[in-house]
């Protein structure tokens, strides 16, 4: 499981944090972001904007994160109390979120000018272990499922894998 991640970098400003995703958004990268928003909105950010202007492509576990972020987020089901904006996808991952049942979890955009010009790089997580990544993997694919029970078809091989390795890992005394 060793492969590059995306690039994130953040703004904040008046309670809003925007955060650019470039590159590849995979596995490794989603256990940054989402530590990041968590963090982020324990210190009172409410709304979260995601430019996707660079992001060439998201895995099915960034996905599932950002999935997991959305529920998490999306109020009472009210469409007007999305606190997770996407913008600017590409129409691949457009279509991902489309086919995936989960585009109404997001405000999803389209903006020409830069949302910000002083982004700081995020800093990576160390020292994470392998079972973490794991059990990471496994719920974001759990959340896509739940989310759209269609999905079961699409991951079923994938979740049987990661609950087998998840055990394997925690046996072996990896967690």
């Amino acid at each position: 499981m060793n492969q590059t991640s995306a690039i994130l970098k953040v703004a904040v400003f008046n309670q809003i944090a925007c955060i650019k995703i470039s590159d590849r958004a995979n596995f490794t990268s989603s256990l940054d972001l989402k530590k990041l928003v968590t963090e982020l909105w324990e210190h009172g950010y409410q709304c979260f904007i995601l430019d996707l202007t660079d992001c060439l492509a998201m895995d099915s576990t960034f996905l599932g994160v950002v999935s997991e972020l959305g529920l998490k987020f999306y109020g009472d089901g009210d469409s007007n109390a999305h606190l997770i904006e996407l913008v600017n996808p590409n129409p691949r991952l457009a279509e991902d979120l489309d086919n995936l049942g989960i585009a109404h979890l997001f405000k999803i955009s389209e903006r020409s000018e830069p949302l910000c010009e002083k982004f700081e790089p995020l800093t990576c997580m160390q020292g994470v272990k392998p079972a973490d990544i794991t059990r990471t993997c496994l719920k974001a694919h759990q959340t896509l499922i739940d989310i759209n029970p269609e999905n079961e078809r699409k991951f079923k091989d994938v979740t049987q894998y990661l609950t087998e390795n998840l055990k394997r890992q925690e046996l072996a005394g990896k967690t």
